[in-house]
């Protein structure tokens, strides 16, 4: 919660940075009437889940407190959690334009054409998605690079291992997840480069019967260090009752796995909230399609356990320097897949477009990407 509140001092930097991203098409007249107005601005949030569970969520709701702790008596904000289908989204996503919100944040991949088609109707407001691609002339989208913060994790996990096998419990075989799945090895392997991953996947974002039988199944194939790419508390919870160590996602699930959480991949939301809020006070808000990382502080390795060895914890924190920097990219050349091919050379590094086509697993990843077929 500290980081989080110093990052909220750092947003006028990140202006600059961000300044240049994209061209300026949607500067809006009307935003700085509102501004001029002596009325609160009002901004909304809809999330997938319920806010009070420890997960992606509640990441999201924090960042909106200090949202409100940062301009006061300046906005009114208004939540509505657990919309979990596109139906409702439509619905309470026009609800929240209607009622006169000024800017809504959709913070699920599923609100995207949803939250498009409303914004067709409400060319005054602002809309942007979290983890969506399409853009308009008032909808812009957001997402972090979680990659990151798995390499770190994948360094953690390695030096904490017995066994050098690592389980990792995966929503759906997308470039996104594949991203995690194979900064998490690499940075594992930076550690020990004898280490395996094991994946079993769920193909549902949130099920906690499906992922409570992946975690059970990571156990008995002799994983003894799990992590996660889904949504709910299951497979800490697992983890902790089984005596299993565990690497939560989202956020740091002290409350789910006491004793056997060793560290956190989190996401940090507040600095970027306050960057988009503050251009919209200004009439400065504009479609600035955002990919960012530790330069952003949106992702992060927290919640690092006292046992962890005092190298490899001053070795995380030495790379994520470098990351805030964009001195260090995890997909750096060669990068060889689990069947020999290399995918990245030497010398070169993953593109966003590399990124975002993802389809294969690095070497020490047992087994293949699902096709679907």
């Amino acid at each position: 919660m500290a980081f989080q509140k110093i990052a909220l001092t750092m947003a006028a930097a990140s202006c600059l940075l961000l300044a240049g991203c994209g061209e300026d098409t949607t500067t809006d007249k009307k935003a700085e009437k509102a501004v001029a107005s002596t009325e609160p601005l009002k901004a909304a949030w809809v999330y997938p889940s319920p806010r009070a569970d420890e997960g992606w969520s509640k990441q999201h709701e924090e960042a909106r407190m200090l949202i409100e702790q940062k301009y006061g008596d300046k906005i009114r904000t208004q939540v509505v959690d657990n919309v979990t289908n596109t139906v409702d989204a439509e619905r309470v996503i026009r609800d929240l334009a209607a009622q006169g919100n000024k800017i809504i944040f959709a913070t699920s991949f599923t609100y995207m054409n949803p939250a498009l088609k409303v914004a067709k109707e409400f060319p005054d407001v602002k809309f942007e998605n979290c983890t969506g691609y399409k853009t308009a002339a008032n909808y812009s989208n957001y997402n972090a690079r979680f990659y990151q913060a798995r390499y770190l994790a994948g360094k953690l996990a390695a030096s904490m291992s017995k066994t050098a096998h690592l389980g990792y419990v995966a929503a759906m075989p997308i470039p996104e997840v594949l991203q995690g799945i194979n900064a998490y090895t690499l940075g594992a392997q930076s550690v020990n480069p004898d280490v395996k991953v094991s994946v079993v996947w769920t193909n549902t974002w949130y099920d906690p019967g499906k992922e409570v039988d992946a975690t059970n199944t990571l156990i008995g194939q002799g994983c003894d260090i799990l992590t996660h790419h889904t949504d709910s508390t299951a497979v800490p919870a697992t983890a902790e009752s089984r005596g299993v160590k565990v690497i939560s996602y989202h956020s740091a699930m002290t409350k789910t796995a006491p004793k056997q959480l060793i560290g956190a991949v989190t996401h940090h939301w507040d600095e970027y909230y306050a960057h988009r809020i503050q251009a919209l006070y200004d009439g400065q808000w504009k479609v600035e399609p955002v990919w960012g990382g530790a330069e952003m502080h949106m992702v992060r390795l927290s919640a690092i356990t006292p046992d962890a060895p005092k190298s490899v914890v001053e070795d995380i924190n030495a790379v994520y320097s470098k990351m805030e920097k964009k001195e260090f990219n995890v997909f750096s050349g060669p990068i060889v897949d689990n069947e020999g091919k290399v995918q990245i050379p030497e010398g070169k590094v993953a593109d966003d477009k590399m990124l975002n086509t993802m389809n294969y697993f690095v070497k020490g990843v047992i087994g293949k990407v699902p096709t679907g077929k």
